[in-house]
């Protein structure tokens, strides 16, 4: 690891779609963001919708019947990779807060053993989006000449103060809630109040505020939903944050959560060029690149992912900056399919 340590028998949970060629020269690899697993879309051996379901897929965007599409759960998550709530198998006890400090360069180099593991030399084009993207950097600048192209969403090659100030307020509410206890929390004992403020400051800063303003305006609940205590939730925004923060606090792990949260602030490409983002960018040698965002996103706003295609274009890539104007915020690359899906589809077809 980055940082030090070392995983014994470390496993990435990995999806595939599409076949790959006999030249092994049609692979598309997709890092994602913190909390997807792999499955991005459906297929025989899931049929159930993927967080990515109508990007990707048999004449979709993404035609996986040109395409052998692999998609890896980070390393550090708990979908199914090897993170803190797995087994050390050195102690037979849950890791917890002895799992290695985790970098998104550990991430990114336990992709590409994944991309090795399959017997590809080099990727057609590695995606990244969000703390994907930054995965997808320190890839590509750790591994020279191992991908074509490069199409990087809504993402940053450094984190900003702004994301980093969001973050650590949501590490603050899971490690202040006591259930957390140093990380040795279980489902009897779980950590649910600050998992909850960590989701909703989460989901919060995924979307802007045009359309919190469009979708919610002042608009309360019916009196018959609402609880009598005085404080309770009383606005229809309040009840979808409680909501979406329901369906998330226990499907994640929160130790994962937090060193998740922490390799994405650590991150800065900077570190490959003598403290400058520009100098490191222009290591990375590759033929074409998209980089792509909107400009509603107030996480990874569109001045970094323009700093990201200047940037390679200065390591001379062939490189194309989309700004899209799109409400919905960083969420926009999950939800707003028609505007993502076709500038990548153009730029995969030029391929």
């Amino acid at each position: 690891m980055k940082r030090g340590g070392q995983l014994v028998g470390a496993r990435l949970a990995y999806e595939i779609w599409g076949t790959l060629n006999a030249a092994c020269d049609n692979a598309i690899l997709i890092l994602t963001g913190l909390s997807p697993g792999a499955h991005a879309a459906s297929s025989t051996e899931d049929s159930s919708p993927g967080w990515w379901e109508d990007m990707l897929g048999p004449g979709k965007y993404i035609d996986t019947n040109r395409w052998f599409v692999i998609c890896a759960n980070s390393l550090g998550s708990c979908k199914g990779s090897t993170g803190p709530a797995d087994i050390d198998p050195v102690t037979g006890e849950p890791y917890r807060l002895n799992f290695p400090a985790l970098t998104l360069e550990d991430v990114a180099n336990a992709g590409h053993e994944l991309v090795r593991g399959l017997g590809i030399e080099r990727l057609a084009c590695l995606i990244g989006n969000s703390m994907g993207g930054m995965s997808a950097l320190g890839y590509l600048v750790q591994h020279p000449g191992s991908a074509r192209s490069h199409i990087s969403i809504s993402t940053a090659p450094q984190a900003q103060p702004f994301a980093i100030a969001i973050r650590s307020l949501q590490r603050e509410a899971i490690r202040l809630d006591p259930n957390w206890n140093h990380g040795c929390y279980d489902d009897a004992h779980y950590p649910e109040a600050g998992m909850s403020i960590a989701r909703k400051l989460g989901v919060i800063t995924y979307r802007s505020a045009m359309e919190w303003g469009g979708r919610f305006a002042r608009i309360r609940l019916d009196s018959d939903k609402r609880d009598a205590h005085p404080f309770a939730v009383e606005f229809e925004v309040e009840s979808y944050l409680a909501m979406h923060a329901r369906r998330f606090v226990h499907n994640f792990d929160p130790n994962s959560y937090l060193y998740l949260s922490r390799a994405s602030d650590w991150f800065d490409i900077a570190e490959y060029g003598g403290g400058s983002v520009e100098h490191a960018l222009r290591r990375i040698h590759i033929e074409r690149v998209l980089a792509i965002g909107v400009n509603t996103d107030i996480l990874f706003p569109l001045v970094q992912q323009r700093q990201i295609a200047d940037g390679l274009r200065g390591g001379g890539a062939r490189a194309e900056f989309v700004a899209l104007d799109s409400p919905q915020g960083h969420d926009a690359f999950l939800v707003d399919i028609p505007r993502f899906g076709v500038a990548i589809a153009r730029f995969l077809d030029a391929l």
